[in-house]
């Protein structure tokens, strides 16, 4: 019986650190989204500015299609993504002085936002909503990338000196 109660307390140990590993991980990421850049607003600061102020260019049909867009992210994760990618779709919009949110956008916001490691199962989802992305397989370079640390926002300013040189 003592043998068994120290083992049920090991392995109890090692689920709970590996847990709290794991919760401190995405922490760590929230935090260092929230962190300032040299203009004094974080991501997350900018991603908000974006959404609020183009509110009023997104449509039902728009909203619906985000959705939809968003549907087989995991549901805990679900929320993050939208606004995540909601943010770069609204700052896409206002940096062409839109009056409302068309599917170039949504497409072109959808696709800069995603992860690189999430393209395959966001051609996956492009393809069953019967979507062309052809066009915009240009935009697959701008994409979030772990190893090229920009922010998603920069887009716009990247694009427009790939374009000056």
């Amino acid at each position: 019986m003592n043998d068994w109660f120290i083992t049920l307390i090991f392995l109890w140990s090692v689920l709970f650190m590996g847990l709290l590993t794991i919760g401190g991980f995405f922490m760590f990421r929230k935090f260092l989204k929230r962190m300032p850049k040299q203009d004094g607003k974080s991501e997350l600061d900018w991603q908000e500015y974006y959404i609020k102020k183009a509110l009023p260019l997104w449509n039902d049909e728009a909203k619906h299609l985000l959705n939809e867009l968003v549907s087989p992210v995991p549901e805990l994760f679900r929320q993050v993504a939208k606004e995540r990618i909601a943010g770069r779709i609204s700052k896409i919009a206002l940096d062409e002085n839109a009056k409302t949110i068309t599917l170039d956008h949504i497409l072109r916001g959808y696709i800069i936002a995603t992860p690189k490691r999430d393209h395959p199962f966001m051609k996956k989802k492009l393809n069953q909503m019967n979507i062309d992305y052809a066009p915009y397989e240009d935009y697959f370079k701008y994409a979030d990338d772990e190893k090229k640390k920009f922010s998603i926002f920069e887009h716009s300013e990247i694009v427009n000196k790939e374009k000056q040189s």
